[in-house]
């Protein structure tokens, strides 16, 4: 049995460190499945708390692991963390700033800028008076565990790394994981506490924030009525659809059309005649208008007419589709068809001529069934295509941005040049690419199961890494005033959180239910989100969650890594 003890024992080997991030990821993920307190899950972040056990096991049995490799796994989880992120969010980054998301997204920078004031705050102002705050890169440490930020950690350890090759620290480079350690828990904690205080402060109630939700964004308006109604009104003959919705002032959708006995597929050019039978859709409340101007709803078995309708959802696979415009497909004149809804990453949009198809789009078509499947075969409809990796994209997405990161910028008064580094490098390259990318022929369409396990796999391995690395110097963190990162981490959580929630309750009568996914998005939070979700019974904290996602995890990343290399260079 002495080769299997020499396995675990013999550090630096290939077999033994594969062994032991196997064992650090795997009990990490357990006990992230398992162990949840009044509902709420740390989740992968166990593994960082394993490797920091294991970490200081290995040092304990005078075990030395190879930290070169330790720290190119550690870098290349990173990498491939972020740049999955990057093409995640690319498609809505652009979009989440505009219009309604401007509040929004300006409450997020809002918490971003105040987590980093009240930092450098308790940094400048206690720093004589208690020891361990006299570190600014565990500081920032702290902060990126206490606003619950993995990749912040990482974008600010590859800095440190940066600054180490050029300057390097006496002691070596800062093990900041240990202040991320110690702040994260009561950091996912003083998220939920903020959002319950908000609660209270206000005294919101539920159901008429839902109410006013619903009114200011016209949900009660928008829920679909389908109906069958016969064209009676003598003056509307001979007149187009698109004429008679400027008539009646009201919405519609005519999707099919009986006439002569003939079922077609009408678009806004298509002239009515007494006697024609329509397929309508509208909203609820204008179904009443639109019967009496049209004329009386009848019924009609639409699939029992001689060109059977049906409505289909096609998926977009072909490369010479990605970055056409649905109009230039010309669906309704060249193939008799109408393209009603447009799915993209799960969210649904306005299928309006205009929109730019990418691959992977869903489209939902409605027309004869012969001429929907010829539709369907111009833009592919092939998915079994999208399940083979798009690996050209992302690893010349990933030379691009490695390049990038590394492109040096000067900034007057700074004694060295700042780089985007391995974290901010790869992720503007990839936002870029999930929105842009089409233009240079390059799909950024990923499965979503696939998606997730690239960004999971360089996640553990991120977190596996820095914790092995820190598992040495943790004890001795903890000892020698590591219990102040807990409360700094706290504070560093909760006021900015206060502040920019009562601001925008006070100032602009924010929406609760949309405040909670805000404060959620803010901090790049699931756990928070989680239960927002669940105490509001709606989906609403989704939708302010994801408005500021993008540019909060954005703004996480880069302000981590320019603190360091403006404040410790």
């Amino acid at each position: 049995m002495d080769w299997l003890v020499e396995l675990f024992t013999s550090g630096g080997g290939v077999a033994h460190t594969v062994i032991l991030y196997a064992i650090v990821i795997s009990f990490g993920v357990f006990l992230g499945n398992k162990i949840k307190i009044g509902g709420i899950s740390l989740g992968v972040t166990w593994i960082l708390f394993i490797g920091i056990l294991a970490g200081d096991l290995l040092m304990r049995g005078g075990i030395k692991e190879n930290i070169a490799v330790i720290n190119f796994i550690q870098d290349f989880g990173l990498i491939l963390f972020v740049f999955s992120i990057g093409l995640q969010v690319g498609p809505s980054f652009f979009t989440s700033l505009k219009q309604g998301g401007l509040k929004a997204n300006g409450i997020a920078a809002g918490v971003v800028t105040l987590n980093i004031a009240v930092m450098l705050v308790i940094y400048y102002g206690l720093r004589n008076f208690i020891p361990a705050v006299d570190n600014l890169p565990m500081m920032v440490g702290t902060l990126c565990g206490a606003v619950t930020n993995t990749p912040g950690l990482g974008a600010a350890n590859a800095a440190l790394e940066q600054i180490n090759q050029i300057k390097p620290f006496a002691d070596g480079v800062p093990v900041i994981a240990n202040g991320y350690a110690c702040a994260y828990p009561l950091g996912v904690v003083g998220i939920i506490c903020s959002i319950i205080l908000i609660r209270a402060i206000f005294k919101i109630n539920f159901k008429a924030e839902e109410e006013h939700f619903n009114k200011k964004n016209n949900q009660e308006a928008v829920k679909p009525h389908l109906m069958t109604v016969e064209v009676f009104n003598p003056a509307i003959a001979d007149k187009t659809i698109l004429q008679v919705r400027g008539f009646i002032g009201r919405a519609f959708v005519c999707s099919r059309m009986l006439h002569n006995g003939h079922v077609i597929v009408p678009n806004k050019e298509t002239r009515l005649n007494v006697d024609d039978k329509l397929y309508i859709v509208c909203a609820e409340e204008d179904a009443a208008a639109i019967i009496a101007f049209i004329g009386p709803e009848v019924e009609v078995e639409w699939d029992e007419q001689d060109v059977p309708m049906v409505s289909r959802k096609h998926t977009v696979t072909k490369d010479s589709i990605n970055g056409k415009t649905l109009g230039s497909l010309h669906p309704s004149s060249m193939y008799g068809v109408n393209v009603t809804r447009l799915y993209r990453s799960g969210i649904e949009l306005f299928a309006n001529p205009n929109v730019i198809l990418q691959v992977g789009d869903i489209l939902t078509v409605v027309g004869p069934e012969d001429a929907v499947d010829r539709f369907a075969n111009k833009i592919g409809d092939k998915k079994q295509q999208l399940d083979k990796p798009n690996l050209l994209t992302l690893f010349v997405g990933i030379l691009v941005g490695i390049i990038f990161g590394m492109l040096p910028i000067e900034i007057p008064g700074m004694s060295m040049p700042v780089k985007l580094g391995l974290a901010g490098g790869p992720l503007v390259i990839a936002i870029l690419l999930g929105r842009f990318g089409y233009k240079l022929k390059l799909v950024a369409y990923t499965t979503n199961s696939a998606s997730l396990m690239i960004r999971d796999i360089g996640l553990v391995l991120f977190l596996a890494s820095v914790g092995i690395k820190a598992g040495g110097n943790f004890v001795d963190t903890v000892m020698n005033g590591g219990v102040h990162y807990v409360w700094i981490g706290f504070l560093i959580t909760t006021i900015p959180l206060l502040v920019m929630a009562i601001f925008a309750r006070i100032k602009w009568k924010m929406n609760f239910f949309l405040l909670m996914g805000i404060m959620s998005g803010a901090t790049t939070d699931p756990p928070a989100l989680a239960f927002s979700t669940a105490i509001a019974n709606n989906g609403i904290p989704s939708v302010g969650y994801s408005t500021v996602y993008p540019l909060s995890m954005f703004l996480r990343i880069i302000t981590a890594q320019v603190i360091i290399l403006l404040l410790c260079s």
